[in-house]
C-alpha cells in the first residue's frame, strides 16, 4: 500500500520520540490530504493502519507510565504523565473490535491497565472506584460516575471475550461505586462525580444524562453476565436510573435528551449524540429483557428524532453528523446498530454515517494519517487529543464489523 510505504519513510527520522518529554519537540504535519493508496483499503485495514498509527505517536514506551499513552501529540507542557481514564476507555473500546475482527493486539493487556487508574478509596468513600487520572502505579483525580460506567462496559465485554474472572469482579466492584452515588436529591439518578455534588452555582455539580445513561447501561450489561443472586437488584437499578431520565431529561418534542438537570432544578438543555444514543441502546436492552413494549417504543422515538436533529448538510456533505465530538457520534452509530432488527430506517442512519467516515478517511486527515477532529476536513480542532483519534479507530473497527469483516487467517 503506497500510503503505508511512504508513511514509514516519513516518520523514520521521529522513531525515537514515541513517548515521554522528547514528543513536546515536535509539531504535527501540515494539515493536507493524504495520498491516496493504491487500492481501497477495508474498514477493518484502516482501523488496523490507525491502530498503529496511535501506537508511533501517542503510547509511552519508558518511565512509570510505559505502555500507557499520552493525552495529547505532540505532549504539551502541563499534560499528566499519562492520559485521563476517559481517552484511554475510548481506545481500549477501538481495541476490542479489533480483538473481535481477529487482530492480535495483545487486548487482555490493555484491558488490565485499567487497574492501573483505580482507587481503593476517594473523598471519604471507601468503595472502590475508577480515579481520572493515574501516575502509572494508582490512580488519582476525581472519580466519575459516567467514566467508570464506560469501564464497566468495557470490562463486562473483556468478560465475555476471555473469560477472566477478575473481569467479572471489578465490574462488580463498580456496581457498588455507582450505589454509592445515588441519592433522593432531584428525585433520585447520580451526580457527574462523586466530588461535586450539589453545590449551586457550580457548573460540574449536576445530575446529567451521561451518568445516568451509562451507569444504566453498564448495569444492563452487567446483568447478562452477574451472578442469579445479583440479577433481581441489577435490573431494579438499572430501571430506576432510566426512569429518572426519561422524567427528568428527556425532551417530549423529539424524544432526544437533554445534558443535565442542576440542583436549582434547571435544566441544561443541551443536546449531545452520545446521550441520546445511549438511552436508545438502553430501551432496547431493556425490551430484549423485559418484553415491554414501552421500551422499544421510546427507543424508536429517539431513533427518528435523533436523525432529524443530528443528520445537517455540513461542508461539501448533503448530510452529516456533527463536525465535533466524534467520540460522541459512534455512540450514537452503536445505537442505530443496536435498534436495527426493529427499525428498518435506522439503516439509512448508518449509511449517513458511513459516507460520513469515508469522506473523513480522504479529507480530514494529516498527512502522516492522523484524523481531523472535524470530519468535514474544514479544520483539525482538537485533532491533537488521544480521544479523536480513539473514536475514529473505535468507528473504523465498528463498520468493519457492521459490514461483516474480519481478518483472514
Amino acid at each position: 500500500m503506497k500510503l503505508r510505504y511512504l508513511f514509514l519513510l516519513y516518520i523514520t527520522p521521529l522513531i525515537l520520540a514515541c513517548g515521554g518529554k522528547d514528543l513536546e519537540e515536535f509539531t504535527p504535519p501540515d494539515p493536507v490530504k493524504p495520498e491516496e493508496p493504491d487500492k481501497e483499503l477495508l474498514y477493518h485495514e484502516r482501523a488496523r493502519e490507525l491502530f498503529d498509527l496511535i501506537n508511533l505517536y501517542y503510547r509511552v514506551n519508558n518511565g512509570a507510565t510505559a505502555g500507557l499513552y499520552n493525552e495529547n501529540y505532540p505532549k504539551k507542557a502541563g499534560d499528566n504523565p499519562a492520559s485521563y481514564l476517559w481517552p484511554y476507555d475510548g481506545l481500549v473500546s477501538g481495541v476490542t473490535l479489533l480483538h473481535k475482527l481477529g487482530y492480535n493486539v495483545d487486548y487482555s493487556s490493555f484491558v488490565n491497565r485499567f487497574d492501573l487508574y483505580y482507587r481503593t478509596s476517594a473523598n471519604g468513600n471507601n468503595i472502590g472506584g475508577f480515579g481520572s487520572s493515574t501516575d502509572g502505579t494508582k490512580g488519582g483525580g476525581t472519580r466519575f460516575y459516567d467514566d467508570n460506567s464506560i469501564v464497566g462496559i468495557n470490562l463486562v465485554e473483556a468478560y465475555r471475550l476471555t473469560g477472566n474472572e477478575s473481569y467479572r469482579s471489578r465490574a462488580k466492584d463498580i456496581v457498588a461505586f455507582l450505589q454509592s452515588g445515588e441519592d433522593q436529591l432531584l428525585g433520585g439518578g447520580l451526580w457527574w462525580n462523586e466530588d461535586e455534588k450539589n453545590i449551586p452555582g457550580n457548573e460540574n455539580s449536576n445530575k446529567p444524562t451521561c451518568s445516568n445513561g451509562y451507569a444504566t447501561h453498564f448495569l444492563l450489561q452487567y446483568y447478562t453476565i452477574c451472578t442469579d443472586g445479583e440479577k433481581a437488584a441489577v435490573l431494579a437499578f438499572a430501571k430506576r436510573l432510566y426512569s429518572w431520565i426519561n422524567t427528568n431529561l428527556r425532551d417530549p418534542d423529539d424524544g432526544c435528551y437533554w445534558n443535565d438537570i442542576k440542583p436549582s432544578g434547571s435544566i441544561n438543555k443541551t443536546k449531545w449524540t452520545y446521550n441520546t444514543g445511549v438511552m436508545i441502546s438502553n430501551g432496547v436492552q431493556l425490551f430484549k429483557l423485559t418484553g415491554e413494549q414501552v421500551y422499544l417504543d421510546k427507543a424508536t422515538e429517539s431513533a427518528r428524532g435523533s436523525y432529524s436533529y443530528f443528520a445537517r448538510p455540513r461542508g461539501k456533505l448533503a448530510l452529516a453528523y456533527p463536525d465535533h465530538d466524534p467520540w460522541f457520534t459512534t455512540k450514537l452509530i452503536r445505537s442505530y446498530i443496536d435498534i436495527l432488527p426493529y427499525h428498518a430506517n435506522a439503516g439509512s442512519y448508518i449509511n449517513t454515517f458511513v459516507n460520513y467516515l469515508d469522506y473523513a478517511w480522504k479529507n480530514a486527515r494529516f498527512s502522516n494519517g492522523l484524523f481531523y477532529e472535524d470530519w468535514t476536513g474544514t479544520t483539525p480542532k482538537r485533532a491533537e487529543q488521544l480521544l479523536m483519534q480513539a473514536a475514529a479507530l473505535e468507528s473504523l473497527s465498528l463498520i468493519a464489523i457492521y459490514k461483516g469483516e474480519s481478518v483472514k487467517k
